[in-house]
């Protein structure tokens, strides 16, 4: 019920971290798959190896979501490198610039809206005629406990992704006609690279740890395979979700 045999998907932000992990897990599922990075092509190609590993194609994608000419650059080169149309859409690439209130200005908020909330627009712009002329397709953003639970230091990051979670519902009713699934899975405090290095430190982990009814810090792993359920046939209902893989932060 999992099986993605002859899907094609685009993974934005997927050389590292969450991204990654989501990236093999549709490989291993049968899906062919465009790694999109920013900087460092040596760890998209090492991602990319992995799934030749499993059998299955693969290419990458650069591109700086900042500009606003990148979503359509970045699903050519998807379309191109995997031979044809994107099915399955997972944007997970984002901005966060930590600032406390009285630190906030304006050209970093800028920077956070074009890349996190017009970026994801202008992919899904890019890639939702090919999928209503197939009369189906997986669009999933991956958001934040934020919407829930936002951090004091990231509160443009925070409020962008409240924002982008109700667009998503709106295009979900948009585009539910043409056999086009819209969700939302979104993680809670997960062991990156990105919270490594505030994740090391033994006092701000055991304070985080008790936050999560569960009792401990998220996998890239516990991500990667609710999007696989939502690109694969066992998706085909649900549309519309806001899907939290938190170990139950968003309760409190």
């Amino acid at each position: 019920m999992f099986d993605l045999g002859g899907k094609r998907a685009l993974v934005t932000g997927s050389s590292r971290g969450i991204g990654r992990e989501i990236a093999l897990s549709l490989a291993r599922q049968g899906a062919d798959v465009c790694i999109h990075y920013l900087g460092d092509r040596n760890e998209a190609e090492a991602v990319v190896t992995l799934i030749h590993a499993a059998g299955r194609s693969a290419c990458v994608a650069e591109g700086d979501l900042t500009d606003t000419d990148a979503p359509r650059s970045i699903v050519a080169a998807a379309v191109q490198g995997l031979g044809a149309p994107i099915d399955i859409l997972v944007v997970n690439a984002a901005l966060q610039v930590p600032q406390s209130l009285a630190d906030i200005d304006p050209e970093s908020a800028r920077r956070q809206f074009d890349a996190n909330l017009m970026g994801t627009v202008g992919l899904i712009q890019n890639v939702v005629p090919d999928m209503k002329q197939a009369g189906s397709g997986r669009i999933i953003h991956i958001g934040s406990v934020q919407q829930w639970r936002p951090h004091p230091d990231m509160t443009i990051y925070a409020a962008l992704k409240s924002g982008i979670e109700n667009m998503m519902r709106n295009f979900a009713v948009q585009l539910a006609p043409h056999g086009i699934t819209v969700n939302t899975v979104s993680p809670g405090v997960i062991e990156t690279e990105r919270n490594r290095r505030t994740l090391t430190d033994p006092a701000y982990r055991a304070r985080v740890r008790e936050r999560i009814p569960i009792g401990r810090i998220g996998k890239p792993e516990d991500c990667a395979g609710v999007v696989a359920m939502l690109c694969s046939i066992s998706g085909d209902y649900i549309t519309g979700a806001n899907i939290p893989v938190d170990g139950g932060m968003s309760l409190d």
